[in-house]
């Protein structure tokens, strides 16, 4: 591996507060990364409005540059990365944005390299592509509930991070999101899934099965995090006791990266062309409320 560094807020063990740790390589503790946040987030509804406007900014931008986004989502089960899914994709353009949800592969799949299903999957130009799950299921739950062989998953390290590699280098941003929960809260999760019927759904037989595999699944997430993070391909760890707290968090570091790549500040969410014929339509003064922002945008 080569060489690379561990950028830490600060280390904190299980139950005591933690902020968001970014990952490059050196090798860490997930017992000494956290689940509790510091603090807790102030008024999430509306930073996440905010977050979401800046995102579907962020889209219209990648639209134009043909910039292509690779999100993955992994952790243990409960852990919200649906729920940040579901906020993160709630008003982005459905035409520029796929979610696949990574399960067990069809048994056509399992005559041919684990990572095929993956290339099938990547993104066109001007895409976001989201992970529920990755590739990533060759170090995680096929090492331990048997699916692969030792040697098999002990030579995915390396090929994932010939794959990602491959990614970056063709100029694909690729953003890898770890969701760390402790086993309390996991508990806590499920069973207020159990409380709730419109939540029943959400539980399956491997989920609770995957407890008893519990100390095994976090061998694994910390292998994987130490053997796989790099420069061009960090992970970024978020404490996810507090769901408020790990979605707005998740939502920023997406929002901050692809600010970095593309330039979302003179996007204008209504077409110019539109806003004149607004005006013409029902006159300037309609707009000093409704599209304040648009009209300071035009004359930038």
């Amino acid at each position: 591996m080569s060489c690379i560094r561990c950028c830490l807020s600060r280390f904190a063990k299980r139950g005591r507060t933690v902020k968001v740790v970014k990952l490059t390589g050196d090798p860490v503790k997930l017992n000494d990364l956290g689940t509790v946040p510091k603090r807790k987030v102030e008024k999430p509804r509306d930073k996440i409005d905010n977050l979401q406007l800046q995102l579907l900014r962020s889209q219209q931008a990648l639209f134009r540059s043909g910039k292509r986004v690779i999100i993955i989502m992994e952790g243990t089960d409960t852990a919200g990365k649906g729920g940040v899914i579901r906020r993160l994709t709630r008003h982005l353009d459905p035409r520029g944005v796929r979610v696949w949800p990574i399960g067990a592969p069809a048994d056509w799949e399992q005559s041919r390299h684990y990572l095929y299903r993956f290339w099938q999957k990547l993104p066109e130009p001007g895409e976001i592509t989201v992970f529920d799950r990755s590739w990533y299921g060759r170090v995680l739950v096929e090492r331990v509930e048997g699916f692969a062989k030792k040697e098999e998953w002990s030579r995915a390290y390396r090929e994932l991070q010939e794959f990602e590699r491959q990614l970056t280098d063709d100029g694909v941003v690729l953003i890898k999101l770890f969701l760390n929960l402790s086993k309390d809260e996991q508990y806590e999760r499920f069973m207020g899934r159990l409380r709730e019927p419109t939540k029943r759904w959400k539980i399956t037989p491997a989920d609770l099965d995957s407890r008893r595999f519990w100390a095994d699944y976090q061998c694994a997430y910390e292998d994987m995090l130490n053997k796989t993070a790099t420069e061009s391909a960090p992970w970024y760890v978020i404490p996810a006791d507090d769901k408020q707290f790990a979605r707005v968090k998740c939502l920023s570091i997406i929002s901050d990266l692809l600010q970095q790549v593309v330039d979302s500040k003179r996007v204008m969410l209504l077409d110019p062309k539109v806003i004149a014929k607004v005006i013409e339509e029902f006159g300037e003064g309609v707009l000093r409320v409704q599209l304040v922002e648009e009209l300071d945008g035009k004359s930038d």
